[in-house]
């Protein structure tokens, strides 16, 4: 799989901005995605499965809260 960089030629928006809003998306989509997963793991039964998810899930929402903080800070300026 190739990544390629997009440097705003494509988007008309330079990539640090693109890149910081689309990470901030990620993260608060993977946190409501691992609710999901935390809930299937303890209807299994999995306790180590629901714990691991749910300390990814933590990340992901800490992940978020930084990157909008950073959004809010250059938003600012």
């Amino acid at each position: 799989m190739t990544i390629t960089s997009d440097t705003g030629s494509m988007t008309g928006t330079s990539d640090p901005d693109y890149n910081l809003l689309w990470f901030t998306e990620k993260c608060l989509d993977n946190a409501v995605r691992l609710e999901m997963y935390i809930t299937d793991a303890q209807d299994a039964g999995d306790d180590e499965l629901a714990e691991f998810f749910s300390k990814a899930q933590s990340d992901s929402r800490k992940g978020a809260e930084q990157a909008k903080a950073m959004l809010r800070s250059r938003l600012n300026t």
